[in-house]
């Protein structure tokens, strides 16, 4: 899950679409999913949330351009080197996408690890097992094609 907060004014208009399906992209390929499927496709979401501009404060002042992002993973989906490119990516994607070079140097991005059984959907608290049956099922579909 992929939360964005950001100045209203700060994207283009009519970009959060290309913004949701670039960082979600960036998620499944930090993740190690090279050829994602319908349930990471359908599952791995984005949340952008536009704010008025003085709703966002650093100490310098009280109308801040800084973006936070703040991606949730499932327990141990991330490798130190999937972090790594994690960060980057969204970096570059939203200052790509803000049309200002500068502004990687106000985008946050924080990285969160569900807790072992704090990912759920569809009624089920997923955690090893639960993914590891995921897995086997997709697997399951790839040889099957």
């Amino acid at each position: 899950m992929i939360d964005v907060y950001l100045p209203s004014d700060l994207l283009p208009p009519g970009v959060d679409g290309q913004l949701g399906h670039e960082l979600t992209m960036a998620v499944l390929r930090a993740e190690g999913v090279p050829t994602p499927g319908p349930f990471h496709l359908n599952n791995t979401a984005c949340f952008i949330h536009r704010m008025e501009g003085h709703s966002i404060h650093t100490a310098a002042t009280d109308s801040a351009r800084v973006v936070r992002v703040q991606v949730i993973t499932p327990p141990k989906a991330l490798t130190r080197s999937g972090q790594r490119q994690l960060v980057k990516d969204v970096t570059d994607i939203v200052a790509r996408i803000s049309g200002d070079p500068t502004q990687a140097g106000r985008t946050w991005v924080l990285l969160t690890e569900a807790a072992e059984g704090g990912w759920g959907i569809s009624g089920t608290a997923f955690g090893e097992p639960e993914f590891a049956e995921l897995a086997a099922k997709a697997a399951a579909a790839r040889g099957k094609q």
